[in-house]
């Protein structure tokens, strides 16, 4: 069966799973000018290495810059992906291993998705359409059953900060400080704590203690040598569990700079597994790297069946160290001495009570790095204390409502694609995203004196500014690290809602039009 799409041209109705071929006939003699096209599609698994910087994230959030967003336009220009699949990437059973939170960079992401095979070099085909700061490293043919989120049985994250960020409070906390033996022991000792498997409630945001989700096996964690570079001291600590939640590495190396710098004892560990809701600080994200998604079993069982590949880098494994000295490693150091985040989280890291409490400690007496950054710091610190949404009453169980609470997300404009106008609408005004239109004088007018304004600042007929739909927007593409099943919950009860809402409406309505019959009867 074939299905018309022009009137030269048929496509061939494309049969389900792996039957597709690939035919293209151009002979008129043969076919009267019409070409048949049946491509025939595999699984396979793509190794990703990419810098998080400037983007909203791994996973798709319209409207704004995705690592995703990126890969799919690519993969349609490489001609390895039809636009109803860049659309709805379902349709090729997409699938990334891990989600990346925003700014959060990969030396190796697997991504698995059906394509055609009969692009001969198809890492060359689609690196031509990416920018120099995401690079496919590798090709993989699968099992046709292969889902790389499924099939990872355990995932390997590191955080990069400099040493100072571990530097006992009463020591200056700069550039200049470099980490002693006993701090190093001190760290180690403190970071293998949390292995096993132990309650992460209190590491995330949305989780009850009773969640069994929240029960999570940390199978390794430490930290390498301290090394030097651009005149400040540096120190990576690798954790690999079988998966995490959201905010949950942050706030494990957070609360471990807290006990390092003597701000709590080692305890409040042990307590973090307990009922009770406690105030865990949540470090930086510029740091965070995913290094690593592990197959063991998938290799095991199908890497040496003569057919299959295992899913290991070895091959490209120079190509990789080389990436990521060039942009992950080099952007997280020159942001960090640019921008100073580090330095400026560990001012707020004192106001933190470590318990359920609303007391805070008191300000350090120690002066940080540079004057500037004591400012910045200071007034983010004041703004913390204000502000102090993390407070629960005793016995407080309920996981936060909003996960936005551990942290300021900014102001994601920054990673907003703005999509370009119609040729001849140039310089129209787009409202709430929707398509530019002509304005009269007095819509004009108002705009100018403060009503709906252009891109770039768009604002609804509330007055309600573009940042907090951005916020909001960023909140749901960060929460997707949580688990599915919470989204699941909480779409059927809006549809419960929905339907009870509706319900009692129509039947308001009825009892309504009653009423009216009755009074018309009795008049007449």
């Amino acid at each position: 069966m074939a299905v018309n799409i022009g009137t030269n041209m048929k496509r061939a109705a494309e049969e389900e799973g792996d039957s597709r071929k690939c035919t293209r006939l151009d002979d008129a003699s043969e076919t009267d000018g019409v070409e048949f096209v049946r491509r025939k599609r595999r699984k396979f698994a793509l190794l990703l290495s990419y810098s998080g910087k400037g983007y909203l994230g791994m996973q798709r959030n319209p409207g704004y810059r995705t690592i995703e967003d990126d890969l799919l336009t690519a993969l349609l220009h490489a001609d390895l992906m039809t636009e109803e699949g860049c659309t709805c990437p379902q349709m090729f059973n997409f699938q990334r291993a891990a989600r990346t939170d925003k700014g959060v960079s990969a030396a190796r992401q697997v991504v698995s998705v059906r394509l055609p095979d009969d692009i001969p070099n198809m890492v060359e085909a689609i690196n031509k359409h990416l920018c120099s700061q995401i690079r496919v490293m590798a090709v993989r043919r699968t099992t046709k059953t292969f889902n790389c989120k499924s099939w990872c049985d355990s995932r390997t994250y590191s955080y990069m900060c400099p040493t100072f960020a571990f530097a006992p409070s009463e020591e200056m906390t700069n550039e200049k400080y470099r980490i002693s033996p006993e701090s190093l022991n001190k760290l180690r000792t403190t970071l293998k704590l949390y292995k096993g498997t132990h309650n992460f409630h209190n590491f995330t945001a949305r989780k009850k203690a009773q969640d069994a989700s929240a029960n999570r096996y940390i199978m390794d964690i430490d930290c390498g040598k301290p090394f030097e570079r651009d005149g400040v001291e540096w120190i990576i600590i690798k954790i690999k569990g079988q998966s995490f939640m959201l905010h949950q590495i942050r706030k494990m190396v957070g609360l471990a700079m807290a006990v390092v710098r003597g701000l709590t004892s080692e305890d409040v560990i042990s307590r973090a597994w307990r009922k009770e809701r406690l105030d865990v600080p949540i470090a930086p994200g510029l740091g965070l790297v995913l290094e690593e998604p592990h197959y063991d079993k998938y290799n095991k069982r199908f890497g040496s069946d003569g057919v299959h590949e295992p899913l290991v880098w070895d091959e490209v494994k120079d190509k990789i160290q080389e990436f990521r000295e060039v942009y992950i490693d080099s952007s997280i150091i020159q942001t960090e001495i640019s921008e100073q985040p580090m330095l400026k989280w560990l001012a707020t890291l004192p106001l933190h009570n470590f318990s359920g409490s609303s007391e805070a400690l008191p300000a350090p007496e120690c002066p940080l790095g540079t004057s500037q950054a004591q400012i910045s710091a200071t007034q983010a610190a004041a703004t913390l204390k204000k502000g102090n949404k993390w407070n629960k009453k005793d016995g407080d169980d309920k996981g936060s409502d909003n996960e936005a609470e551990d942290e300021d997300e900014g102001d994601l404009d920054q990673y907003r694609v703005i999509p370009k106008p119609p040729q001849g609408q140039e310089g129209l005004i787009i409202h709430n995203g929707h398509p530019p239109s002509v304005l009269s004088p007095e819509q004009q007018q108002k705009n100018e004196n403060g009503g709906n304004i252009a891109v770039g600042g768009v604002q609804d007929e509330e007055g309600d500014s573009s940042v907090g739909e951005a916020k909001d927007r960023g909140d749901g593409c960060t929460s997707e690290a949580m688990d599915e099943g919470d989204s699941q919950i909480s779409e059927a009860t809006t549809d419960t809602s929905s339907s009870t809402s509706e319900a009692k409406d129509e039947s308001d309505t009825k009892t309504s039009e009653a009423k009216d019959e009755g009074k018309a009867t009795n008049q007449i």
